[in-house]
């Protein structure tokens, strides 16, 4: 019954819009400009640096209290990595804003600064490396979750944390599938670019 209950607070946890909630209170409804995306890339387009760096860590903090509170719920690894999931899911699919959320990036870089630091720190530096050298974050935020997924899986951490790691890109991959008919169309936004 604690597992249940931990995989369903985290979802909800996940489900909270921080990006939403920043731009509204500028005026701002993230699902009608830009990309349409309610994550901390079009808060970026829309309403600044300062605001997409706090939905960033705030984002990110949901996945990392989602598996904080699964591990003092339950005992073992598989129960806070299905929180991770779950909370990355909630983001993606908020039921708050009829299932329209985010990508879940920034989720689950927090998830995995739990679950897999070492991973994470890893595929931070991919990430990095990659908007730095395309100034495109899907491609940032694409070659980090593949990153994280291949570092967990070569890692010693449980096998339940690497599987929600692989889980979590598939899923972050899905989601970036309309940015990759744009960066194969040219018409993806870069880094700087406004609306």
């Amino acid at each position: 019954m604690e597992e249940l209950f931990a995989v369903g607070l985290a979802y909800l946890i996940g489900s909270v819009p921080f990006a939403f909630v920043l731009a509204r209170r500028r005026g701002i409804d993230l699902r009608r400009v830009g990309s349409g995306n309610v994550g901390a890339a079009n808060v970026l387009r829309t309403s600044g640096v300062t605001a997409a760096v706090v939905a960033t860590g705030l984002d990110a903090a949901k996945g990392a209290v989602a598996v904080l509170v699964a591990q003092r719920l339950t005992v073992g690894a598989a129960t806070p990595a299905a929180a991770g999931l779950a909370a990355i899911i909630g983001h993606i699919y908020p039921i708050w804003l009829g299932f329209r959320g985010g990508k879940g990036v920034s989720t689950a870089a927090g998830a995995h600064v739990v679950l897999a630091p070492s991973a994470l720190a890893v595929a931070a530096a991919v990430f990095v490396l990659a908007v730095w050298a395309t100034r495109f974050v899907s491609v940032g935020s694409i070659a980090a979750a593949i990153t994280l997924a291949v570092v967990a899986a070569a890692s010693d951490v449980p096998a339940a944390v690497a599987v929600g790691a692989t889980v979590s890109a598939v899923v972050i991959l899905h989601r970036h599938r309309s940015n990759l008919g744009r960066l194969v169309a040219g018409t993806e936004r870069r880094v700087g670019q406004r609306l």
